[in-house]
């Protein structure tokens, strides 16, 4: 008779639970050479996790839910090569749980089902699982339902890894039963503590000049794991004769290519960066969020079609050559296509970044619509009713109407909103820009329609 299950998902044999190589208790074993590099630094202990000292320091929330017994659910929400499933591994080895490992890119609801079965199997010996499912975003609502029951009863502590939103991606009823936790990209300092293990580990230096060093940091754009693997690339080299320096570094390396998705988050936290950059008046930031959504690789129609929309909303009467510029600015991109038309855009943002600002035409706008679905089918008053029949005029269309070009000043002061409707004041322009030329007009025209009482 089997002592267990000898499928996927049972008690791992010995082998696959490799012990990491520690760092820097010794040289590595020969087996481990052939190992990736970034396989062999894995960390050992959650003492030896770099650039997540918010979740694994003394004050940590792991290191809390440790030291209490209580390992909750987890999603853990970061970006690549920052220590997710190193995470994992850690916390079933700290908490004494059976480590189980799924994706959610190669499992289905079989291997769902099976993973389930076999933690009962643990629960009811005594014992508890751990289930970690990489990228869970990418199950569907049903199966993230799935988890629910297992969750709720204890069967598994669940950790789930994603580098998507969790409050798009995942269904709010698993989200209510786990804690969001969010890794950070590693830092500089977090990247060149990676650099000295490899280095202490591997027994050779980098050759490299300490730009290039740092240069060597920022190419991995706060991944961990892309860092490790281009130190390995770094340390197949032949001798050099002497250190490389950045430029000939970034000739026999890859950047990293930035974290962008013009379907996903990132497209709107760029988007957001870049107006709330233009309606702090900040230029430089502008330009900034600007050029890096354009070497992600997103359309400059859309960019253009934002921009257009910031000069409506929020520079508004501020500034009215804004918006016609907005449009020039589009419709040379148009014309010139890329790369030559994005510095039509270009200049755009700065002129909006420098531009006065005035969101009251596009307040006053959403009051008035408020309005208009408040007051529903009013009339308009009948001395401002054109009256092309004769019946029309019997019944008082356009009586009373005074011609605002014959009246002094160029204004009657008459009243043009509905009878009995109470004239509410919808636009209130600011003291900036052009705006002050506006409201002086507006002070002026009031008095007049004051005067009258209308």
């Amino acid at each position: 008779m089997e002592n267990g299950p000898a499928d996927l998902f049972g008690a791992p044999p010995p082998q696959d639970r490799r012990d990491p190589v520690p760092f820097p208790a010794h040289e590595p074993k020969v087996a481990a050479r052939t190992q990736p590099l970034a396989d062999r630094l894995r960390p050992a202990t959650l003492d030896d996790v770099v650039g997540q000292d918010h979740l694994l320091g003394p004050q940590g929330s792991l290191r809390q839910m440790l030291a209490r017994g209580s390992l909750a659910s987890l999603i853990l929400w970061g970006g690549p090569g920052v220590g997710k499933t190193t995470i994992a591994r850690l916390l079933a080895d700290a908490a004494g749980l059976r480590f189980v490992q799924l994706s959610a890119v190669f499992s289905g609801v079989a291997d769902l089902k099976r993973a389930f079965e076999d933690a009962r199997r643990t629960s009811a010996n005594g014992g508890g699982t751990l289930l970690f499912v990489d990228e869970i975003h990418r199950f569907n609502r049903a199966q993230q339902d799935g988890f629910l029951p297992v969750v709720e009863d204890g069967t598994v502590v669940l950790v789930g890894a994603t580098t998507e939103n969790p409050s798009f991606a995942l269904n709010s009823a698993l989200l209510s039963r786990c804690q969001v936790l969010v890794l950070h990209r590693l830092d500089d300092a977090a990247m060149e503590k990676l650099l000295e293990r490899a280095e202490a580990t591997t027994g050779t230096a980098l050759p490299l000049t300490p730009e290039a060093r740092a240069t060597l940091r920022a190419m991995a754009d706060g991944d961990g794991r892309y860092l490790l693997n281009m130190v390995e690339q770094l340390l197949a080299l032949p001798p050099q004769k002497a250190p490389l320096d950045p430029a000939a570094l970034s000739s026999l390396l890859a950047r990293r290519a930035a974290l962008y998705d013009k379907d996903r988050e990132e497209h709107y936290n760029l988007i957001s960066a870049l107006h709330k950059s233009m309606r702090g008046s900040d230029p430089d930031a502008a330009l900034y969020w600007f050029a890096r959504m354009l070497e992600g690789g997103e359309d400059p129609r859309y960019i253009a079609r934002r921009l257009t929309r910031f000069a409506a909303e929020d520079v508004g009467m501020a500034d009215p050559q804004a918006l016609p510029l907005a449009v020039a600015a589009w419709e040379t991109f148009e014309r010139l296509g890329s790369p030559e038309g994005e510095l039509a855009l270009a200049q755009l943002v700065v002129h909006l970044a420098t531009a006065p600002k005035s969101n009251a035409v596009y307040k006053g706008y959403n009051m008035a619509r408020r309005a208009a679905r408040a007051t529903g089918s009013l009339m308009p008053p009948a001395h401002i009713l054109n009256a092309p029949t004769t019946l029309m005029k019997d019944i008082g269309y356009g009586k009373g109407y005074e011609y605002d070009h014959d009246a002094e000043g160029g204004i009657s002061g008459q009243n043009y909103f509905p009878d009995g409707m109470r004239r509410p004041k919808l636009y209130q322009p600011t003291g900036r820009g052009y705006e002050r030329e506006v409201a002086r007009r507006l002070d002026s025209w009031n008095r007049v329609r004051e005067s009258r009482g209308s």
